[in-house]
């Protein structure tokens, strides 16, 4: 019988859709960060911002959730998981640990989280990942380091690394579940239908959380400064909640079932690049040669570990997910 040497024009068709998807979601999530802080410099806290955002998220989504209400039956165990980690617990954890740790420490351990699927996948699932991929890990967070500066504020403290730590496993836990019932066919969760769920869960925990009936409401009916330029504060609002939330979170979650937890992972540190980019073309916040030099590394880890993932099912090292998986070479066990 012949070898096997070239994926299927679908399988490629399907994983070319899947990092198109992952870039499109790490885009929206990186914008986030730019349209939220002149709100929070016009006077608006933080987790006030946050609540908002996925409050507002959530209600754009609720037709969505009266649809697939048949999940709250089904499937429990995973809408409560995702609104928890997914939604509430990667944002709560978060700035929470900013108020103890300079930001761009907070970030990169934040992101070690692409580490960590690759560990969960290894030790929990028991599947084999290929060196590859590991490097590419490693490329990434080690650019990732350069992108955020990370030695220009280094303070130790240890509940603050613990909570950021806390925001990486739930980052863990939004690629990993975000791929549960990949494999199952027409009996898979919707996509949506989790989203929409796991954002009504975030809102009702955030809510407990950010304590919004404290927040100065007067900030959104004025206009909050991006770089000297007024700009509206409902037109940054919307911007967060449809672009940065509805649309990040849809299009990560379908990205993830079409790729794999470790490879949306290591793509989804684009979103760091993309932030300090977005920050210097609309904030002024002006990039250092080795943010630059970070930036590039982040992309050829992140290209490395997505070129390096055979398909479900093989005998070579796997990720947990569907035929889209599949390439041409095996990869070497790590």
């Amino acid at each position: 019988m012949p070898v096997r040497t070239s994926e299927s024009s679908p399988s490629r068709h399907g994983r070319g859709m899947g990092l198109g998807l992952a870039l499109l979601s790490a885009v929206a999530f990186g914008g986030s960060g730019v349209a939220a802080k002149p709100l929070i410099e016009a006077g608006l806290d933080p987790l006030h911002v946050v609540w908002l955002r996925v409050t507002g998220a959530a209600l754009v989504m609720l037709p969505l959730a009266v649809r697939h209400r048949a999940l709250l039956r089904r499937r429990p165990g995973l809408l409560a998981g995702f609104g928890l980690l997914a939604v509430a617990g990667v944002q709560a954890f978060y700035f929470a640990a900013l108020s103890r740790i300079p930001v761009g420490v907070a970030l990169l351990i934040e992101y070690l989280a692409p580490a960590l699927v690759l560990g969960w996948v290894r030790f929990v699932q028991r599947r084999p990942v290929t060196r590859a991929a590991a490097v590419g890990v490693v490329l990434a967070v080690g650019g990732l380091a350069c992108v955020v500066e990370v030695w220009s504020g280094l303070g130790f403290d240890a509940l603050g690394l613990l909570l950021a730590l806390g925001a990486a496993c739930c980052q863990v836990g939004y690629f990993v579940l975000s791929d549960q019932g990949s494999d199952a066919g027409d009996e898979a969760p919707d996509p949506l239908g989790v989203i929409a769920y796991g954002l009504l869960v975030g809102a009702v925990v955030l809510t407990v959380v950010a304590r919004p009936w404290t927040m100065d409401w007067s900030v959104l009916t004025g206009t909050a400064r991006m770089d000297g330029t007024p700009v509206a504060a409902v037109v940054l609002l919307a911007w967060i909640v449809l672009v940065a939330t509805v649309v990040a979170y849809v299009t990560g979650v379908v990205s993830v079932r079409r790729l794999s937890p470790q490879v949306a992972g290591v793509v989804a540190c684009l979103e760091a690049v993309i932030a300090t980019v977005l920050a210097w073309v609309l904030l002024g916040e002006h990039l250092s040669a080795p943010q630059i030099a970070g930036g590039v590394i982040v992309l050829v880890g992140a290209f490395i570990a997505q070129s390096s993932t055979p398909a479900k099912g093989s005998e070579r090292p796997v990720a947990s997910g569907g035929p889209e998986r599949e390439l041409s070479t095996p990869g070497t066990t790590a």
